[in-house]
């Protein structure tokens, strides 16, 4: 016995698509703006510790071959608070945070009391002839196209790691004020570091 449908095949199927729909979005709305909404804070907080307490432009450390180098570029607050950058360690030497600083008439390179303090929302340049990142004794060679890994560690405690790559660079002499950072035996009281990048 043959049955009769009173909406006809293409009003069935209308009705049938449009309840398929309607459940569908129902039920999409429901179980995923929730769940779309949560994962948008969660990426966006794991996304905060891997971009670091600052952020370093154009970092580069000077090849040298014994003794002592430094490495230097830009760093970038874009926080609302001001960050003091207090140390900085690297496998291949020990280090000092250092500046610039004129003593008895001439330029001088000294250890930076109190650390570099990086203003909010603010650069502060790490150069030659400036602050920059000393590597007091190296204990291997830095040769040009090595990358070196850094860690920072700030006044509040916390650490941030960058890569820099060594470049070749020669300029300007620069000597160290009297009692700090004493030249190693067999080197000159100038370590050799110069005032602008390669290009």
């Amino acid at each position: 016995m043959r049955s009769t449908n009173p909406l006809g095949p293409r009003r069935l199927a209308t009705v049938l698509a449009a309840a398929i729909l309607a459940v569908g979005a129902a039920g999409c709305g429901s179980s995923d703006s929730p769940s779309a909404a949560q994962p948008a804070p969660s990426a966006s907080a794991s996304a905060n510790p891997d971009a670091g307490v600052l952020g370093i432009r154009d970092p580069w450390v000077k090849a040298a071959d014994k003794g002592m180098t430094a490495a230097f570029g830009t760093l970038v607050n874009d926080g609302d608070s001001d960050v003091t950058l207090s140390s900085a360690t690297t496998e291949v030497s020990p280090m000092e945070l250092h500046e610039m600083a004129m003593k008895d008439g001439k330029m001088v390179m000294r250890q930076k009391q109190g650390g570099i303090v990086i203003k909010s929302r603010g650069t502060h340049a790490l150069e030659p002839g400036g602050d920059h990142l000393m590597l007091m004794n190296l204990t291997k060679p830095v040769q040009a196209g090595d990358e070196l890994t850094f860690t920072l560690t700030f006044a509040d405690g916390r650490t941030q790691q960058f890569r820099a790559v060594a470049k070749p660079f020669t300029g300007a002499q620069e000597s160290y004020a009297p009692g700090h950072g004493e030249p190693m035996p067999g080197m000159s009281a100038t370590p050799g570091m110069s005032m602008s990048p390669a290009s």
